[in-house]
């Protein structure tokens, strides 16, 4: 594993910073100030104004894997370039960069038709549009996405969806245009991963109804615009199926790889800005006559946020490495590992942060509050951090199970029970042996 970054990227990450550096960082205050003025029903001007120049920049759609497009950039290449625009709220959506948009073009670039792609992609990448992902319900364990209970029927020439969705990212966003919808297509079919189905549905279909927005810690209008959205016999036509009827799971595989590293390099990102903010809070405060950056417990904090940060990127490199070298099915276990390392790192540093600023911490004053949110709220999304411990232990049980390399010298050997017994029997008769005899002289 190299992770030196090329010339390219170390291009691309010193343009980014400095764009950051202009444009984004002294504009943050006015994102919120606005975001909160016109509320989830709207989205700040601000953007509007900045996204033209990350455009003329050639800072735009730097998510785009190779063979979709420029600049082509792998999984790896793009992760600290993800990591310099997780350092704002702001930056990503600004970038062309911002869940569920980018998740939802890789699905269109992957598995969409020309047609579908001509309507619904291409105004994606222009920036000129945005998009929602339905996938999770409010009536059962969507962390099981076999539960889903949405229905996708086919009639004649059209598809009908009847369901209820929530946390469905963006729908509430006046630009939101188009929404993929996982359902269940084969709820009869034998295989449970088959059942399912994605489509697009236009957001002004008929029967699409935005039923609320749903804030996350009280946030409404910085964060995610999650929201609850309700189909009543929505009618599609047939031609808006994705891959093909019982291909959902397919689909969200491709899907959900790379959007994880997205997540956790964006992370990590907001981890690193929020643990400077920590370092000079220190340097300014004097409690009881001491700075906080001279006590202990605080040197303490700031040393683990670095050593936690620096195990979650390299972690999340190395998913990212084996995802371009090997594939999303062979990394799964790394990719499950950065969902549960990322936000939880995030979580510890941000509140150690938090306690830095005091009551200052705690109000939208600094971006700590905002920042915490980000990362609790990243504990649930894409899976709760107990499905991807489950899978991680699972994997690790089926590597082992069965096998005892010290047996062979290094080859693996299936295990003999009875030989194993025979051993341990043999050890503790010497074991005993040796307690039992004289001392020597």
């Amino acid at each position: 594993m190299d992770f030196q970054h090329s010339p390219k990227v170390l291009e691309l990450q010193q343009r980014l910073e400095d764009f950051m550096a202009e444009h984004v960082y002294p504009n943050e205050a006015l994102h919120v100030e606005q975001a909160e003025a016109v509320g989830p029903y709207g989205h700040a001007a601000i953007i509007d104004e900045l996204k033209p120049r990350a455009r003329a920049a050639g800072l735009w759609n730097l998510f785009l894997p190779p063979g979709h497009g420029e600049p082509g950039l792998s999984n790896l290449e793009y992760a600290p370039l993800c990591e310099i625009m997780g350092r704002s709220l702001l930056a990503p959506e600004v970038f062309n960069c911002a869940a569920p948009d980018t998740g939802n073009m890789e699905v269109l670039a992957r598995y969409g038709t020309p047609e579908q792609q001509e309507r619904w992609l291409e105004p994606l990448l222009a920036g000129e549009i945005r998009s929602a992902f339905a996938m999770t319900e409010p009536l059962v364990a969507s962390s099981d996405a076999t539960n889903i209970e949405t229905s996708i029927r086919r009639d004649g020439d059209e598809y009908v969806i009847t369901g209820r969705k929530w946390f469905t990212t963006g729908a509430t966003d006046p630009r939101c245009r188009i929404m993929i919808v996982m359902g269940k297509s084969d709820p009869d079919a034998a295989d449970r991963h088959r059942q399912q189905s994605m489509i697009l549905v236009p957001v002004d279909t008929p029967g699409v109804r935005v039923v609320r927005p749903l804030p996350i810690f009280g946030f409404l209008g910085v964060l995610d615009k999650a929201s609850e959205v309700v189909f009543d016999d929505v009618r599609v036509p047939a031609g808006n199926m994705l891959l093909g009827e019982g291909r959902g799971f397919e689909i969200a595989q491709g899907r959900l790889g790379p959007g994880r590293i997205h997540h956790c390099m964006r992370l990590i990102g907001l981890a690193e800005r929020m643990l400077e903010r920590m370092c000079r809070r220190a340097d300014l405060r004097t409690p009881f006559g001491t700075p906080l950056s001279e006590q202990t417990t605080t040197l303490e904090r700031i040393a683990e946020s670095r050593m936690l940060i620096e195990q979650a990127r390299l972690l999340t490199f190395k998913a990212a490495w084996a995802m371009d070298t090997s594939g999303n099915k062979a990394a799964r276990a790394e990719i499950a590992m950065i969902k549960v390392v990322a936000p939880t790192m995030a979580c510890r540093v941000i509140d150690w942060a938090i306690q830095a600023f005091g009551g200052a911490g705690v109000t939208d004053d600094f971006g700590l509050a905002a920042a915490y949110t980000t990362a609790r709220y990243l504990r649930l999304a894409d899976g709760p951090d107990e499905v991807h411990r489950n899978q991680v232990a699972r994997l690790e049980l089926r590597r082992h199970r069965g096998t005892d390399p010290a047996r062979t010298g290094g080859g693996a050997a299936v295990l003999d029970r009875d030989a194993a017994e025979r051993a341990g029997d043999a050890a503790r008769s010497r074991y005993r042996a040796s307690v039992a005899a004289p001392s020597p002289a």
